[in-house]
C-alpha cells in the first residue's frame, strides 16, 4: 500500500474509531491498541481481515473500501440513502436530535485528530 493510501487509510481508522479509546476500538475490532496505534501512524496495514472490519463499520463492503483507498469514488452505502430519505419526513423536533447527535460525532472526531 503506498503512502497515500496508508494516510487515507489512518484518516479512516481515526474516524471510525470516533471517541473511543485506542483500547476500546482494538478491543471492538479483537486487536491490540498498539495495533491500533501503528495502523493510524501509518507504520502498518491491517490484514485482509480487519480491513474487511473496519470496511464494514464504514458501511462498505471490503471491495468498495479497497477501491476508494485506490482513489476511486465509491457510492454511498444504500443504508445512507434510506435514512436521508426518513429524515426528510421527520418532524422537525426529531431532525434537530438527529442534527445534535451529528454535530456530537464530528466534535468528538475533531477532538480525537487534534484539531
Amino acid at each position: 500500500m503506498n503512502i497515500q493510501n496508508r494516510q487515507k487509510l489512518s484518516e479512516i481508522i481515526k474516524t471510525a474509531r470516533g471517541s473511543m479509546s485506542q483500547r476500546a476500538f482494538g478491543k471492538l475490532l479483537g486487536v491490540s491498541a498498539t495495533a491500533v496505534q501503528l495502523w493510524e501512524r501509518g507504520d502498518t496495514v491491517p490484514d485482509t481481515e480487519n480491513l474487511g472490519k473496519l470496511a464494514a463499520r464504514a458501511g462498505y463492503t471490503l471491495e468498495e473500501f479497497l477501491s476508494f483507498l485506490d482513489g476511486n469514488p465509491v457510492s454511498q452505502p444504500p443504508e445512507i440513502n434510506d435514512i436521508v430519505k426518513k429524515i426528510q419526513f421527520l418532524p422537525l423536533s426529531q431532525v434537530a436530535l438527529i442534527g445534535k447527535a451529528v454535530a456530537d460525532r464530528f466534535a468528538a472526531s475533531a477532538e480525537a485528530a487534534g484539531e
